[in-house]
Parts: C-alpha cells; structure tokens; sequence
C-alpha cells in the first residue's frame, strides 16, 4: 500500500507495544517515519523490522519530559524532511495501582508530564512546520479512563481527561489551517503497559488494532474528520 508514499510520521513511544504497531502500519502504508523514544535498543529494533520490510525509518531518541528534547526533534525533522504530515503522541505511562492520596508527588508529576504535557510540548514543536503546509494530522492516544473514573489509577485517568479536553480544543485551533486532530480512546490493550504480562491477553485488544484505527484516521478524505474513536474489546476478560 502506498496511500502515504511521500509524507513523514513522527511516533512517540515508538519502541514497544501500540506505538511499535502504529509505526510499523504507516511505514507499509508508505510514510517515512521518525520513531521517537528513550530507549535506542528498542527503537534501533523496530527500525530494523521496519526497514527489513522495506520500510522507511528514522530512530530518534528522545525524552518527552525534556522540551529541549522535544525541539531538538522537531529540529531534525525540519532539517531531515522538511515537513511533518503526522504526528502521533502515544508515548504514556500509568503508576497504576495506589489511591491518589498514597500517591507520591513525584510520581504524580511522571504521569502529567509525559501523559499530557508531553502531548502539549510535541504539538508546540510540530504544528509550526503542519500550519505552513496548511495540512496535517495530530492523533492523540487516550484511553478509556479518559471517559470513566479509574480506581487506584486517579492520576492517570486525570491526564487521559485532560488529553482529550486538550485535543478536542487544539482541533478548533488548527482546523482553519487544515489540520485534523484526532484522538483515540483503547481500553485495555495487550502490552506490558503498567509491568507485567497481560492477563487474557488474548481476549484484548491488540496492539494491531489501535494501529487499524490511526491508518484510517489519517487517510480519510479531506472535507472531514473523525473527533474521537473508542476501541472496547469484543469479549470482555
């Protein structure tokens, strides 16, 4: 397929789990992808998959808690391409597991700054090079727990609710400009989010198909969008 034969993709969390599996899609789709993470052992991997498939990929270490990190991203990838069609912010973390009120601060400050503010930050980057272009795609990776409370998981539930707040208003910002932004909303989904192996990981939802959705988002036709998509598993575990 090459629906996306000449644009770059920037995915952050790109070295594991749905942001492998995104990256992996967009690149047989055609696109040229920039895999941002920390780890350069996990990203030097999906880098080899990717091209070893034929693929186009870029391994770009990164920390999305750091916005001089996040510039010196956006800044390879405007002196690299010059352009930025899609960008998707899907890196994340949980500290799943304690009631708010056991929580330590630091760990609060973890969650909010590479759930939300990161998001923040990689937008800020990006949507210069997207408004220039006067086209784009911004697809956010939410959760479930962005629509519903969490027990034991209050601070991450409050930044998938601030992400999507956070994406429904930058989607009025940047439509004048021709830029869609987009979020999606998985339940659980079968990674090693959060530490250990997923339990019935059979009966969730699969890194594949969070994948599925992202390509659909960004091909659809000009004159419109899709807001959101929530993914629910078809057996429930």
């Amino acid at each position: 397929m090459g629906e996306l034969k000449g644009q770059v993709a920037v995915v952050t969390g790109a070295g594991r789990g749905i942001g492998e599996a995104i990256a992996q899609r967009l690149a047989s789709m055609g696109a040229a992808v920039v895999l941002a993470a920390r780890s350069v052992e996990d990203l030097n991997r999906v880098r080899g998959s990717i091209t070893a498939a034929g693929g186009e990929a870029e391994a770009a270490a990164a920390d999305l808690q750091k916005e001089s990190s996040i510039a010196a991203l956006a800044e390879m990838v405007r002196q690299r391409y010059g352009r930025c069609d899609i960008l998707v912010n899907n890196a994340g973390v949980g500290k799943i597991g304690r009631p708010l009120h056991e929580m330590a601060p630091e760990d609060w400050e973890t969650v909010m700054s590479t759930n939300l503010r990161g998001p923040y930050l990689t937008i800020r980057a990006f949507a210069p090079l997207m408004i220039a272009a006067r086209s784009g795609h911004i697809v956010n990776i939410s959760s479930l727990a962005g629509h519903n409370p969490l027990k034991n998981g209050a601070a991450y539930a409050a930044s998938k609710w601030g992400l999507n707040g956070l994406t429904y208003s930058v989607a009025e910002e940047l439509r004048e400009y021709g830029i869609r932004v987009s979020v999606v909303a998985p339940g659980s989904v079968n990674t090693k989010f959060g530490g250990g192996a997923a339990e019935h990981g059979e009966r969730k939802i699969q890194p594949v198909d969070i994948a599925h959705v992202v390509a659909m988002l960004v091909t659809q036709s000009p004159q419109s969008f899709v807001s959101e998509v929530l993914v629910r598993p078809t057996r429930k575990a």
